[in-house]
């Protein structure tokens, strides 16, 4: 298994470098410069280049990287990638320093997004966060719930790579959500005690973010109360989308709900 570790860029951004002996990929370079800096300290050769998504803040380096290094760029065919050389769609299997990587189509927080999975390990950019998952700026409720499915199905010891450093804020709002949970509590004070020592919190495991984060847990009778409980207050503005949710509170649209008000907490 090649080894993973972080670059961090602008102000809470996680670059994740993948190394085996001196060969190198990185995941979503939205600056160079760190990039850079990394990989001549090491004596690094850069090779390939992961993209999740079109977000400036995760491919913003490719364009220097590449004129670098020549590396591969894997990235969304349906997005707007600067300097992409292999289109994916989800479903095609990588070779990354020697290990089978593969593909997975995650749309919702934008309608292209990618995760790319090695046993073991994900990197799903902005899809799922440390207690959280990621807005929805294109996609819809139905199509995050079904990515946030697919990245779920995965083996519970699988380390979620995510793109940022939102625990500590996602963790305020899973609280609300489920207060009496014991294992958020618990992470609740763990990874306080890791920000507190200037610690990163992710990864964290598939396990740990089943049994803490509202976004996989919206078939759990607490969430689904919650959720429930926000739309007949009317705090999302849609009686509509209210009086549905009362009467066929399906998966999705108990998603729906915890996202919106996650919007506005």
């Amino acid at each position: 298994m090649f080894e993973i570790s972080f670059i961090p860029a602008f102000k809470d951004n996680y670059i994740w470098l993948l190394t085996q002996g001196k060969r190198a990929y990185v995941v979503d370079p939205g600056d160079a410069a760190p990039v850079q800096a990394r990989l001549e300290a090491d004596g690094l050769t850069l090779e390939g280049i992961l993209i999740t998504h079109h977000h400036a803040d995760h491919q913003g380096g490719v364009a220097e990287l590449k004129a670098r290094w020549q590396a591969e760029v894997y990235a969304p065919g349906n997005e707007s990638i600067t300097g992409c050389t292999c289109p994916l769609s989800g479903g095609e299997s990588l070779d990354v320093l020697g290990q089978n990587v593969k593909v997975m189509a995650v749309p919702g927080h934008t309608l292209g997004h990618l995760a790319y999975y090695v046993p073991g390990a994900l990197f799903c950019g902005d899809t799922l966060f440390g207690a959280g998952c990621g807005r929805l700026f294109e996609g819809t409720p139905a199509q995050m719930s079904a990515s946030l499915d697919s990245i779920a199905a995965l083996p519970d010891d699988t380390l979620i790579y995510c793109a940022h450093e939102y625990t500590e804020m996602n963790l305020r709002f899973a609280r609300a959500v489920e207060p009496e949970n014991p294992a958020l509590l618990a992470r609740v004070a763990k990874v306080a005690a890791l920000r507190e020592a200037g610690l990163p919190s992710v990864p964290s495991t598939l396990a740990e973010e089943k049994a803490t984060n509202p976004f996989l847990r919206c078939q759990e009778a607490a969430v689904v109360e919650a959720g429930l409980e926000h739309v007949i207050s009317g705090r999302n503005g849609n009686a509509a989308q209210g009086a549905m949710a009362i009467h066929d509170h399906s998966k999705t649209e108990i998603f729906a709900a915890i996202r919106s008000w996650r919007n506005s907490f």
